[in-house]
């Protein structure tokens, strides 16, 4: 398997690493903020929505990395931060500008936490780590 390796420095790219990484699980102890570095990274198992295949296939997992540069604070809403073996699923990441290239990115997990970065502008870049297996489950989405 091919491992992917994505840059995003504006919405329109953050928007395919959203999709690259919806239904992506994680420990919060797996993320952090490098005040100095001004970097916000994070691993993740993601599910690869590429590598699915029919509908009664479960599809596979990747361990892969996310990383924010440019990062000017970081807010935690919904979840304790301090909880290192909570575990989130992150259902996407969007940029909301406030004085471009300036604004917030945010990523929003599943029972409603959210990670609010202020960023100095987008650049993010997501890679696979090599390591992949095969799904306990397709992760699946009511609609109502």
């Amino acid at each position: 398997m091919t491992d992917l390796k994505l840059i995003a420095l504006d919405s329109e790219d953050l928007q395919i690493i959203s999709a690259h990484v919806q239904d992506a699980v994680l420990r919060v102890a797996e993320m952090g903020f490098a005040r100095a570095d001004r970097r916000f990274a994070l691993l993740m198992n993601r599910f690869d929505w590429e590598k699915t295949g029919g509908r009664r296939q479960k599809g596979v997992r990747k361990r892969a990395a996310l990383h924010f540069e440019h990062v000017l604070s970081v807010a935690f809403v919904g979840f304790d931060p301090n909880a290192p073996e909570g575990v989130l699923e992150l259902l996407a990441i969007t940029f909301t500008p406030t004085e471009a290239p300036a604004g917030v990115i945010e990523l929003s997990f599943a029972g409603g936490g959210t990670v609010r970065l202020t960023v100095e502008c987008v650049e993010a870049r997501l890679s696979d780590l090599g390591a992949a297996w095969a799904a306990a489950a397709k992760p699946e989405h009511r609609l109502d």
